[in-house]
């Protein structure tokens, strides 16, 4: 059983099932660890190793839903234009799309339509592992997109904080109201901010 922890340790701390076969490790040894509490199961045929460096929720979702991104608030705290943690972490899908079984961390899916998904992507590296994740724009833009669902104090903290932010640009962030037919929402929001 030794081996199967390499194994996975080798591989960033994540491996499915299926890899595990290939490498000829039994079913019944993976089984054993998975309930000794030394294998986490992700969903179904994804497991990651209990005692891995690998702690942010965002890489155990990328490796799980490979094609979602962090999105709304969980992207607004990653940027740091939120002091809010969420209880699930908030995941952008296309909206034809149907999401896998993810049995943790907790995740709550948004469905976006194929140009508000595609717009904003970024690949971040967490622990040396990939993460798509919405630019800050975006996730501001977002928010105010799902106000109602979210709060639209949290969409208003986010924009406050972004303007604050060295980095902040106004052209890119018009451009991302647009993009999430917001601009009409936003608008006032900027003014006062601006003023």
């Amino acid at each position: 059983m030794d081996k199967i922890i390499m194994f996975i340790q080798e591989n960033g701390g994540y491996a499915r099932l299926s890899e595990l076969r290939q490498q000829g490790f039994q079913t019944r040894n993976i089984t054993r660890l998975h309930k000794k509490g030394v294998l986490e199961k992700l969903q179904p045929g994804l497991y990651k190793l209990k005692e891995s460096n690998i702690t942010s929720g965002f890489v155990d979702i990328s490796k799980a839903m490979p094609g979602a991104v962090i999105a709304l608030v969980s992207a607004l705290v990653y940027h740091e234009l939120s002091a809010f943690n969420p209880a699930k972490i908030h995941v952008a899908i296309p909206n034809n799309a149907k999401p896998p079984i993810v049995h943790f961390p907790p995740v709550e899916v948004y469905y976006f339509r194929k140009n508000q998904y595609q717009a904003g992507i970024e690949e971040k590296k967490i622990y040396g592992q990939p993460v798509k994740i919405y630019n800050r724009e975006k996730a501001v833009c977002d928010m105010f997109r799902f106000r109602n669902q979210l709060g639209e104090d949290l969409a208003f903290e986010g924009l406050k904080n972004y303007l604050k932010h060295p980095e902040a640009n106004l052209n890119k962030l018009k451009k991302y109201m647009n993009i999430c037919r917001v601009t009409t929402i936003m608008e006032p929001y900027l003014k006062v901010l601006l003023a």
